[in-house]
């Protein structure tokens, strides 16, 4: 599971380090936020092809799912993208997805926080229905993004056991507490980013910086500069769908 990518600087580094990945780590799968990779807001259909043609097997999104003008028309043909499944009723796209693999399926949720974040449906109802929808022999991996770490943990333990990874996103910082739950769901509190880390969580420095000093509103483009890749390995058991393993994932330029 890989952590928000940011702008072109941290597509670049997706489609790099990926296939690399797969092949030396023997990964099976990749999940990719990706709601911060069109310019830095939103994604597009071409972008949605570019992840998967990288080796992306699933894209989540998060708040900025609607960044990009063109993207309400497009989602509802892209069936392996998830937009948080606790929108408003009537939004276009799928609040989780269905993957198949040659031997195996999965099923990927996105959710929404609610702590210092938009207006949305309770993330605790909706991953509860999203759960009730999939069939139970199917291993389910849950992006969470949100922005207080007390609803994420939260979360993660009332779902112990229901699903095998459940990883935070959002906050483009990747913390230090992965572990596998009492009950066998890998946790992460946010996967972190990938995207330019010479940055404000990839961002240029300097309106970002002026904004704080000054109170002044600019536009805070992705900065340039070497990239980092940030996410979670999971290991885990298909038969009882419980994960065995969680390990941070850092590569920097």
């Amino acid at each position: 599971m890989v952590g928000d990518v940011v702008g072109s600087p941290g597509r670049a580094m997706f489609r790099r380090e990926i296939p690399k990945l797969k092949a030396e780590r023997g990964i099976d799968a990749v999940v990719v936020n990706a709601e911060n990779s069109a310019a830095g807001s939103g994604l597009t259909a071409a972008l949605a092809a570019e992840f998967f043609a990288a080796g992306a097997d699933a894209i989540t999104l998060g708040d900025h799912t609607w960044g990009q003008k063109e993207f309400p028309g497009q989602i509802d043909s892209l069936e392996r993208v998830a937009r948080p499944t606790n929108f408003a009723g009537g939004c276009p796209g799928r609040g989780w997805v269905m993957v198949t693999m040659p031997t195996w399926r999965f099923a990927v949720v996105n959710i929404l926080g609610r702590v210092f974040m938009q207006p949305v449906d309770c993330p605790f109802r909706a991953l509860e229905k999203a759960l009730a929808e999939i069939p139970k022999d199917i291993p389910v991996f849950v992006d969470f993004h949100a922005e207080a770490t007390s609803e994420k943990i939260t979360l993660a333990n009332y779902f112990d056991g229901a699903a095998v990874a459940i990883a935070g996103t959002h906050t483009h910082v990747q913390t230090s507490d992965a572990r596998v739950l009492p009950k066998g769901t890998a946790y992460i509190t946010d996967l972190g980013m990938t995207g330019p880390y010479v940055s404000s969580i990839g961002r240029d420095l300097k309106p970002v910086t002026r904004r704080f000093l000054t109170g002044m509103p600019g536009r805070f483009d992705v900065a340039d500069g070497p990239s980092v890749l940030e996410g979670a390995v999971i290991d885990f058991d298909p038969r009882e769908k419980k994960a065995s393993k969680i390990e941070a994932l850092r590569i920097r330029e």
